[in-house]
């Protein structure tokens, strides 16, 4: 079977292409994407999507009744594409690729910062400056605390990951004593 990524990957990529060119935009079309894979992602909507006694047309009704933004018909007609190739539930995939292309095509990306400890703005916006530097992108941070860190902090940008952890100081240390 192929890897669900790669059956997500031309949806996102005519999604983007069909954002990039509306009125909207793209960060409208972010947001709108977010929603519906969130109900896609909920297991009552898998269930329900999955029922053989439901047809396309009753499965998109269902789905698009439970979506909160009111649908533009571009977004009603790619609901409708995806429930007839039986490709609802890879919403959160197609999310994911959506907003990948968007940071892409933006020039920037999500850094994901974990804290040993609480960050104020000022430090969350010197530690930004930072890593917009070396990554050589635009950084939209989000930050978590995890007090297993011990100190420090450790911050994935896409698939990039620097840690300057406590925790990661030790495990280096003693993988190096035990050497």
């Amino acid at each position: 079977m192929a890897e669900l990524s790669t059956v997500a990957r031309p949806y996102a990529e005519a999604l983007f292409a069909t954002a990039r060119d509306d009125k909207a935009g793209l960060e409208g079309w972010a947001v709108l994407v977010d929603e519906l894979a969130q109900v896609a992602g909920n297991p009552d909507v898998r269930e329900a999507m999955a029922d053989p006694r439901l047809g396309d047309a009753q499965r998109v009704e269902l789905f698009a009744g439970l979506v909160k933004t009111s649908l533009p018909q571009a977004a009603r007609n790619f609901i409708e594409l995806l429930v007839q190739n039986d490709r609802l539930l890879l919403l959160p995939i197609i999310s994911s690729q959506f907003i990948a292309l968007k940071n892409r095509h933006e020039g920037t990306a999500q850094a994901d910062i974990t804290s040993a400890f609480e960050l104020t703005e000022a430090q969350v916006k010197d530690l930004v400056a930072a890593l917009e530097v070396k990554f050589g992108l635009k950084l939209r941070p989000h930050v978590t605390v995890d007090p297993s860190l011990i100190g420090g902090v450790r911050v994935a940008v896409a698939d990039q990951v620097l840690d300057t952890s406590v925790q990661a100081q030790l495990a280096r240390m003693r993988d190096k004593l035990a050497a």
